[in-house]
């Protein structure tokens, strides 16, 4: 399964969030998922696409993407 996730290029972000959002989320993606992939990039808009998983995944990955923002100071920092 891949994973893509873009964030708005124009919301301002700390440096070295990508990285650090990316490295988290992927190691929570691979305790549910087996052959997950992720790319995290800056992009005209928000958006988060989901290739090759079952239906449900999308609405899985969904909740650990909001679940690793709201966290984002047990791992960020």
């Amino acid at each position: 399964m891949k994973v893509e996730l873009t964030i708005d290029r124009t919301k301002k972000l700390p440096d070295g969030a990508i990285p650090a959002l990316e490295k988290e989320l992927l190691k929570r993606l691979q305790n549910q998922f087996e052959d997950c992939t992720l790319v995290v990039r800056r992009a005209g808009s928000d958006g988060l696409s989901v290739y090759g998983g079952a239906k449900e995944a999308k609405k899985t990955v969904e909740g650990f993407l909001q679940e690793t923002w709201e966290s984002a100071d047990d791992w960020f920092y």
